[in-house]
């Protein structure tokens, strides 16, 4: 496991508090140190002590999650590395739901709402729909950008019915084929593309210009024609597919540069954009 220490005092935005971190650059995951967490929350003396005792009684509930935490080995106050336990994401998520306190309150009732929230999506997808596109906006993208990412949206959607109609797995086979199409119209593998443009957690489509989202929109919709039209019958065979449909946006891809004399792949990315122009992202880069 590759990680990068990290220390933060903004690292849980739910709450004002401090607490141990670490970016696995592999599997491009946080893990956050769980006594620290426990620590904060509770203002318990002995938050490993609580912890231990809080293992103790989630075992007993058959809560699974004990099981699930990974251990690292983390830097403590006298300078040396200790086995400690930790959580991603979604597993300090599950943890906090289980730890009795107040600072967790506005935690918890945001995941409610959350839930809620998407109970009413399924409902009515438009609802989710109008959700996401105020989300956009509140951010600072024009509603241009905002159109064009909800029609990325559709397109990747018609191209994962397609795989999932082909037998591609989700998780490692997805993550295959969807690197297969971005290397064929950007020259990055998803994980490269990312770290040109200074990313880890966020999303690489957040971040694209209004040509990067449409060349990535070109590669997945020529990637599901086609294989709408060869019906691949193996993951050999959709793999193949999705280098065809990344390659053919990346021709395109190489003709506009040529006609506009600067790079279409651009390292800004939202966060940058959004501070210098008060607006979406554009192509500025010239090409070398």
């Amino acid at each position: 496991m590759k990680i990068r220490p990290r220390y933060s005092s903004k690292s849980l935005t739910v709450f004002d508090c401090k607490a141990f971190f670490i970016w696995d650059e592999e599997l491009e995951k946080w893990y956050f140190s769980i006594v620290d967490v426990i620590g904060v929350l509770t203002d318990s003396p002995n938050p490993r002590k609580y912890w231990s005792v809080l293992k103790t009684r989630l075992k007993k509930e058959g809560n699974e999650l004990t099981t699930i935490c990974s251990q690292l080995k983390l830097k403590a106050s006298d300078g040396k590395f200790y086995n400690t336990d930790v959580a991603d994401t979604e597993q300090l998520f599950r943890l906090l739901q289980s730890v009795p306190s107040k600072k967790a309150e506005p935690f918890k009732l945001w995941l409610a709402k959350v839930g809620r929230e998407r109970i009413d999506e399924i409902e009515d997808p438009e609802i989710g729909i109008d959700r996401i596109m105020d989300t956009y906006l509140k951010k600072g993208y024009s509603k241009d950008w905002v159109n064009q990412r909800l029609k990325s949206i559709e397109v990747h959607k018609g191209l994962t019915d397609e795989w999932d109609l082909r037998g591609i797995k989700k998780g490692q086979e997805y993550a295959i084929l969807t690197d297969e199409i971005t290397r064929g119209w950007s020259g990055f593998s998803v994980k490269q593309y990312k770290k040109h443009k200074g990313l880890k957690t966020e999303s690489l489509q957040d971040n694209m210009t209004n040509l990067e989202l449409v060349l990535n929109m070109l590669a997945e919709a020529t990637t599901t024609e086609i294989s709408k039209e060869k019906r691949p019958k193996n993951f050999k065979e959709s793999q193949n597919i999705a280098k065809q449909g990344g390659t053919i946006a990346g021709n395109t891809r190489k003709e506009i540069e040529a006609k506009i004399g600067k790079n279409v792949i651009t390292p800004l990315n939202a966060k940058n954009a959004l501070n210098s122009n008060g607006n979406s992202i554009t192509n500025s880069k010239k090409k070398s």
